[in-house]
């Protein structure tokens, strides 16, 4: 029993341990880019949209992150975590339109990353209520981010039909990505990066 403990314990702390390895580095790379900046849109309408998603990090990551978890939890959560997710980022898109944003609205869409990294590192199988829950959640910070965003002049109707489209797209590769790379090992790596991305991101806020 007490092998089966300390073997438990360090299961749990190896991901720990290499995340905190990836961190410094991440905290300095992004601290370069700031990654809810966004600056300097080239484009209105439903360009600007499809643009807005691959411009911080923090929203890209987010994006493939709910793929590439969907498609590890497998059977209906591999259709309806992307599809409540961009349910709420459309419903936040419109609230910050119109009212703004949340305080701490940057930190929020950091953890987000961070628990999606966990989540694929682990394996993480919540029941079904909480995890539509938690993706609900996530889509609805970054739509609130995206939406309070809308640059002057540019219809919202627009910009995010183009901001969830690329969503979707985004989704899309993560899933793809997930389903190719099932057999290899390699997205318990790919969760942990994206765990450390999450919390270096906090780290430069």
């Amino acid at each position: 029993i007490r092998d089966k403990l300390v073997t438990g314990v360090q299961t749990c702390a190896l991901p720990i341990y290499k995340i905190q390895m990836l961190v410094p580095l991440l905290t300095s790379l992004l601290a370069a880019t700031p990654a809810l900046a966004h600056p300097g849109h080239m484009a209105d309408g439903a360009a600007a949209g499809l643009l807005h998603p691959l411009l911080g990090p923090d929203h890209l990551l987010a994006m493939l992150g709910i793929g590439l978890w969907a498609a590890k939890r497998g059977g209906s959560a591999l259709w309806r975590l992307p599809v409540t997710f961009v349910a709420a980022l459309a419903v936040g898109g419109f609230v910050g339109a119109g009212v703004g944003t949340l305080p701490d609205i940057e930190a929020m869409i950091a953890l987000t990353v961070l628990v999606l990294g966990v989540a694929i590192a682990t394996d993480a199988r919540l029941p079904a209520a909480a995890g539509l829950g938690a993706v609900a959640l996530f889509g609805a910070v970054h739509g609130m981010a995206h939406g309070a965003e809308v640059p002057a002049d540019t219809s919202v109707w627009l910009f995010g039909m183009g901001f969830v489209a690329t969503s979707i797209a985004l989704h899309g590769a993560g899933i793809g990505t997930a389903l190719l790379l099932r057999a290899t090992g390699l997205l318990r790596p790919i969760g942990l990066f994206f765990a450390a991305a999450g919390a270096a991101l906090l780290g430069t806020l």
